[in-house]
């Protein structure tokens, strides 16, 4: 029977040589500081996670879904009644404006009474026009009275002594018939002579240039000196009692809401002043080439409101309930206004809507909202439809 003996020896190199020719590594030994360290690091563990298991501790979920959503506010807005409000441009106006001109047969302008911005009343003389020449017409006019008078005296005279005499038989009838139709016809030549008089005069008063009613000086084009007449243009313009008025563009829906009495808040463009008016004419017709209507709001006279100049006109539309979202909730595209409502399912879901009136709430949702949603106050322009989100109610 044979027997193989192996010999190994173990150089200090930590290789090992065997009788047999062969040598191998041998594995290196494990530090015993290194065993011991990590026994207590387990028995470190077993205790914390028997302290949690006594004290009924619980562990935090790992795999939770929405743990990394971003967080949002969102609000409940509800319902509430909203005051609406049409905001439209528009220019200012005299609301009735009167152009004052030459009515009389004109001449040179000797004086120039009023200027642009001036108050003036009712016959208040604007303009003088030279009169040397029509003054003597008309005293010429008074000479021809006095003429007429005396034949009238003379023809008076002489039937009165035909009617002494007729009785004596001197005089025939004919001849009375014929000197009272004398009479008759010197009288009636007064007369016409004073008419005449009275339209001469007429007609000097009329070279006066006066204002027909009281009111507002808008424009002034006469200086003296200038030659004008019955062709001449406007030499003023009065706004009638000093009323203004604003011409606000309408769109067709627009107007269907406005009703005459209206009340309406003008603020002209420049100025932070702000004057109240009332609707008082609303455009029987719509322009066909801007699809627009003018509503007439009728204003008290004021330096400010200048007429020709633009303003924005806020008018009540009447009140209604809505829903009032802040304006950061709103947003827009080519597809057009649209929010965020998060559901049960803590998804963000645009919804679109249409929006009315702007308060100092918000803007009034007309369409697409019931009140009772969630809607997303801010960043809804980082969301995408079906994100996830962490909703925080924000409290009115």
């Amino acid at each position: 029977m044979n027997y193989e003996t192996t010999i190994k020896a173990e150089a200090a190199d930590g290789v090992t040589t065997d009788f047999t020719g062969a040598r191998s590594l041998a594995a290196p030994a494990i530090p015993r500081w290194l065993i011991v360290g990590g026994l207590g690091v387990f028995g470190l563990l077993l205790a914390v996670a028997l302290w949690f298991a006594l004290a009924g501790g619980e562990p935090v979920p790992v795999d939770d879904d929405n743990s990394q959503a971003p967080a949002v506010t969102v609000v409940a807005p509800g319902m509430t009644m909203v005051t609406g409000e049409i905001e439209a441009p528009g220019t200012l106006a005299a609301r009735r404006p009167m152009p004052v001109g030459v009515v009389g047969e004109g001449g040179q302008v000797v004086r120039v009474t009023v200027d642009a911005g001036d108050w003036v009343q009712q016959g208040q003389v604007l303009a003088v026009i030279d009169r040397s020449v029509q003054v003597q017409q008309a005293e010429a006019q008074a000479a021809q009275i006095q003429v007429a008078r005396a034949d009238a005296n003379l023809a008076q005279a002489n039937l009165d002594r035909a009617l002494q005499l007729v009785a004596r038989g001197f005089v025939s009838k004919a001849d009375v018939d014929r000197l009272t139709a004398t009479r008759d016809a010197a009288a009636a030549r007064v007369k016409v002579a004073e008419a005449q008089l009275r339209e001469q005069r007429a007609r000097n008063q009329r070279l006066n240039i006066v204002a027909p009613a009281t009111g507002y000086v808008l424009a002034r084009a006469v200086e003296p000196g200038q030659t004008v007449g019955a062709g001449t243009p406007a030499l003023f313009t009065i706004a009638s009692g000093g009323e203004m008025e604003m011409l606000a563009q309408l769109s067709e829906e627009q107007l269907s809401k406005m009703s005459v009495g209206t009340v309406a808040r003008i603020t002209p463009t420049g100025s932070d002043q702000t004057f109240e008016g009332q609707v008082w004419q609303i455009a029987p017709t719509i322009d066909q080439q801007t699809r627009q209507g003018t509503a007439r709001i009728a204003l008290a006279f004021n330096p400010a409101l200048r007429p020709g100049g633009f303003a924005t006109a806020r008018i009540n539309s009447g009140s209604f309930r809505a829903t009032v979202v802040p304006q950061s909730a709103v947003l827009a595209d080519s597809k057009g206004s649209f929010v965020y409502v998060v559901g049960d399912d803590k998804k963000a879901t645009r919804r679109s809507v249409k929006t009315g009136a702007v308060t100092a709430e918000g803007i009034a949702i007309i369409e697409g909202l019931t009140g009772s949603e969630k809607v997303v106050l801010r960043a809804g322009g980082f969301l995408n439809p079906g994100e996830t989100v962490n909703p925080q109610l924000q409290k009115k």
